[in-house]
């Protein structure tokens, strides 16, 4: 390639680049099984981390719940000691037996409220366990497709290696200047920087090109022609070929 003029070698630069960014494309177009599997997996994740921390909440709740029921019982406890020590006492007596009535009913209370918090710690810690299980038992078959569409990468980047490096062989016989240029209009203009004139128009935006800018983009030399529409390097390969 390198008895090519700079503008048709600027060109097999964007031929390889083309095939390339195919190539990248490909590298993202996941199989749907894997596709389907990854997104399984998120949502077994986004579930077993919201139950998790629901449960946290749940525990945190219980917790202080059956804290509370043992500070009402000890107090009970107490209430009934002092009471004993004043068994010849009536009115300690009533005022200790009035005392444990009210904290034994607080108690139950208590105990009432902690039914359906630990009910629902139950279910979540159920929850939780078989959301845990379906993702071990998804993990191996991801694990598999994984590996499977690895392989599938790097043959795709295999598959380019000699593009890359026959680019970056041209790009080494060209000017820097002109190669960020290319890349820059390229990046902006959907994967062309370079484009053929064709009856007179600009290939790129179909735009028809005045005379003097035709007759100097057929003159093939650097800097490049740009189309005044839009900004493309011109080229004529006609010309070239006939070369």
């Amino acid at each position: 390639m390198t008895d090519l003029s700079p503008l048709r070698r600027l060109h097999r630069v964007q031929e390889l680049d083309l095939g390339l960014d195919r190539l990248r494309d490909e590298e993202q177009n996941f199989p749907d099984d894997l596709r389907a599997a990854r997104a399984e997996q998120g949502r077994l994740n986004n579930d077993l981390e919201d139950t998790e921390i629901t449960l946290e909440g749940v525990d945190k709740r219980v917790r202080q719940q059956e804290q509370d029921l043992g500070g009402t019982r000890e107090q009970i406890a107490r209430a009934a000691e002092e009471q004993e020590k004043n068994a010849f006492d009536a009115r300690a007596q009533s005022q200790y037996g009035s005392r444990i009535q009210q904290l034994g009913e607080r108690a139950d209370e208590m105990e009432e409220d902690l039914v359906p918090l630990r009910e629902r710690q139950r279910e979540l810690n159920e929850k939780a366990a078989d959301l845990r299980a379906q993702h071990r038992a998804l993990r191996p078959s991801l694990n598999t497709m994984e590996e499977k569409d690895e392989a599938r990468i790097e043959d795709l980047r295999a598959q380019g290696e000699a593009d890359r490096q026959e680019r970056a062989g041209l790009v080494g016989d060209l000017d820097a200047r002109t190669v960020r240029e290319y890349d820059m209009i390229r990046k902006a203009k959907k994967g062309l920087g370079v484009v053929e004139i064709k009856g007179g128009r600009c290939t790129g935006c179909n735009v028809v090109l005045p005379i003097n800018v035709q007759q100097k983009a057929a003159l093939g030399k650097l800097p490049p022609v740009k189309c005044p529409s839009c900004g493309r390097f011109l080229i004529r390969l006609d010309l070239e070929s006939a070369e």
